[in-house]
Order: C-alpha cells, then structure tokens, then sequence
C-alpha cells in the first residue's frame, strides 16, 4: 500500500519541491518557517521512503579569525605603519614605529614583507620609507581590509555571499596569505533536496495532511475531535543525551551583580586597556612622580612597548602644570619639574579610576554618572587573602548639586541591592578624597 498521509513537516516539503528544481534544507526551514533540525529530520524521512533526492553539495566558507577580530577594531599593522610614516613625514627607524603605533618592533618587522607585497614602504638599512603608493593607499581600502570588514558585520559568509559583495575574493586571500588567524576559511556541506519522480507521480495522484496530536485535552474528548487525529508515537527506550550543567563561579556572579545594580541606579558602564600609560593611571590624578606606589616594588611595568603616546597637548600641558604649580586649580601643586618620559611609560594598572578619568576628559560635561569592574594588578605578596591580581569596582557621580548625602545614599541602595540589610558608615582617611566613610557589613551565620 503506498503511503498518502504525512506529517505536517513531510507534507509541506513535498509541496514546496513541487514547482521543480532544488532547495537546500535551510531554504526550506526558511520558506516554510520550520526549525532546521525538523527539516532534516523530515527530509530524511522522504529521502527513506524514495519520494526526494538528497545530493551533498561542498562549500566554503569565510569568519573572520582571533587576530582579524583584533586588527579589525585596531587596523592591520602595516595600515596603522604607513598612517604613523605619513604623519612624520620622514624616514623612520622601525624600533621608532613600534614605539609610534604601541607595538613591539617584532610586529613591524613581521609586517616587512606586507609593506612589501602592498608596495606601501621600502625599507633602507634600518629606515622605513613610506612611497607613492603608499600614499595612495592611505584614503582607500584594499580588498583584504574590505573583506575583514563584511566579517566584521556578517560573522562568516559563502564565497558567493562575499562576491555579491563586490569584493574580490581571490585578490583578498592572496593579500592575506600566510597570515595565520585573520580569515578563516572552512569546509561546509549542504544537503539539497528534490522530488524524485516516485514524490512527483505522488503528489499528482494527491495526498492528505496526517495530524499528530501528542496531549489528549478534554475540548478534544468532549467533541470527539481526538478521532480526527493520530497520536503520535513515542520510544521510551532510546537513549538520552546525558546533560552535565555547568556553574557560574561565584566571582562571576558577584561581579554580574554588581554591574547589573549599578546599570539599575542609572549609571553608565565603562572601560580601559588592562595596559595603562602612568598618565593616565597616576598623573591625570595628581598623584606625584616620586610617589612610592610608582616604584617597581609595587606596580607592574611593561617593558615591551615600553612607551605610551600621550594625549592631545593641551590636556598633557594642564596637567602638567597642576602638577608643577597647580595650573588654574587654586592648589600650589607638588612644586616639582614634571617629567613627560615617566608618564608615558606603560603599567598594568593600578586602579579602575585609571577608565573613569579617561571618561571624565573625554566628556567632561554635564551631570554624569560612570561605573567600572574590572582586573588590576599590583605587586601584593601572595597570601591566603592577597593575589597580584584582583577585580576593583570604581563609581563616580558628576552633578554640581550632588552632596555627601547623596554618596551614603547611593552606598546605602547599592548594598541592599547586593542582599545586605544591616551595615554601617564609618568615618575613614584616604589621601586622595576628602570626606572619606567606610562601609562595614554583617552576614548572617550560616546555619546546617
């Protein structure tokens, strides 16, 4: 007896394949609005009973890699090269571009040979010089970049997808040879499918909708309509997939907290390289260069790149002032000549402040509130309550209304949120903020 009844899923399939040709399963999912793993459950069914044809078609496709992520919000080495030469205007030493564009000189010269290829610098003894083409290139993408860009937005792409695209795939992977983790590109498979002509010879003689119930309800059972129906069949035997849940740490979930409340009180969330220039991490907050917390023994230096490019004069000459007689603050300074070669050297930093006076010069402006969590790093000797390493919560509220009331206020709406009912204010002294108030709260014992 031939089969003329079908499942939902099997019955539209049957009828979009029958206007000819082939569709692959995740056309069908999409025309017919159906899960993909229904599809391919139902195409295979068909394909069993002869009525469709299924044909495993190659393809490739393209996502972009871990360094073409990075070089994708930072730009291609020899780009960030060539913009640095320009901005010069002369030829430079390449342990001078490393410094220029905070790489190591390693990366300038893996980059040799793309300067090279792209005919964008030449390079005479220890000298890089930008050329003609060079020059050119500075106000146009090549097709590399144009590729690494549609990624960026697309998440991966079929070559034919890219070539829609107007790129030229080719001229693409060609510029990229040999630079590992940039573009990846993978073998994919898709199955597409199409009647047989056992399927087309069916659906001219017709076929009918089987409908599958799996709960019997009392409407069904009242009306009588459960005989219109087919229940469907279940095997208890076959085997599960074991499942082993996983677990939030519970750093993790603390620190998730503590950004969800303070998202809740209206801040804005914020944030900054784990590497820091001492500008920014000491000397934007008028901590003094001969500061002990600035020597080797207790902050992390970096060596390589070992200086950082400093902001816009006008800001570096501020501070620089204030530091020197105080500038225009009212404050006499700390009377010293500053020294710009020890602010421009790298740190891990020191404090999460480091992220919100970046935000404060950035936009300086208005009623404001910023919050940040995050790692810092500083050289703590290692016990059973001190790492070199730990997370660091940084708040601030700019409003020229705001008062010491409103800061026990926040304190006191961020700890509740957090679980803790009894707390207390006490007053404290910190170097660098006046009124100062620490926070004591009481946990309840844990009972067996």
């Amino acid at each position: 007896m031939i089969q003329k009844r079908f499942p939902d899923d099997q019955y539209k399939i049957l009828h979009c394949l029958e206007g000819g040709g082939e569709l692959s399963q995740e056309e069908l999912a999409d025309k017919l609005n159906i899960d993909l793993i229904f599809i391919a459950g139902a195409v295979q069914a068909l394909s069993e009973l002869g009525l469709i044809f299924l044909k495993e078609v190659k393809y490739k496709e393209y996502r972009l890699g871990k360094k073409g992520k990075y070089f994708e919000e930072r730009e291609l080495p020899e780009r960030r090269i060539i913009k640095y030469l320009n901005l010069q205007n002369r030829p430079v030493t390449i342990k001078e571009v490393g410094e220029g564009i905070c790489e190591e000189t390693k990366v300038v010269g893996e980059s040799l040979k793309i300067l090279d290829k792209k005919a964008w610098a030449q390079k005479e003894k220890n000298l890089l010089i930008l050329t003609e083409t060079g020059k050119d290139a500075l106000n146009k993408k090549l097709e590399d970049e144009k590729l690494m860009e549609v990624l960026c937005e697309c998440e991966f792409l079929t070559a034919e997808e890219i070539r829609w695209r107007n790129i030229d795939l080719e001229n693409a992977l060609e510029l990229l040879k040999g630079r590992r983790q940039i573009v990846e590109e993978k073998e994919r498979i898709r199955r597409m499918c199409s009647l047989s002509d056992k399927g087309k010879k069916l659906l001219l003689e017709g076929i009918e909708k089987l409908s599958y119930i799996t709960q019997l309800t009392p409407e069904l059972l009242k009306d009588g309509k459960w005989k219109d129906f087919t229940f469907k069949k279940y095997n208890i035997n076959l085997d599960t997939v074991k499942l082993i849940p996983g677990k939030f740490h519970p750093i993790s979930k603390i620190l998730e907290s503590t950004r969800r409340i303070f998202l809740e009180m209206g801040f804005k969330e914020i944030n900054s390289s784990l590497v820091e220039s001492s500008f920014w991490d000491f000397d934007a907050l008028f901590q003094p260069q001969d500061h002990p917390a600035r020597e080797m023994q207790d902050t992390f230096f970096i060596e390589k790149p070992g200086s950082a490019v400093l902001p816009e004069e006008e800001l570096v000459n501020k501070v620089k002032e204030t530091h020197e007689n105080g500038g225009n603050t009212g404050s006499l300074g700390w009377q010293y000549k500053w020294i710009s070669e020890k602010a421009k050297q790298n740190v891990l930093r020191t404090h999460t402040t480091a992220s919100t006076i970046r935000a404060l010069a950035k936009s300086p402006e208005g009623t404001q509130k910023f919050f940040n969590v995050g790692l810092v790093f500083r050289r703590e000797s290692i016990d059973y309550k001190h790492l070199p390493i730990f997370h660091q919560v940084d708040g601030i509220i700019i409003d020229k209304n705001a008062s010491f009331a409103h800061l026990l206020g926040t304190l006191e709406v961020f700890y509740k949120k957090m679980g803790f009912n009894k707390f207390e204010f006490r007053p404290a002294f910190f170097p660098y903020t006046e009124p100062s108030v620490e926070i004591f709260v009481w946990l309840k014992e844990k009972k067996d």
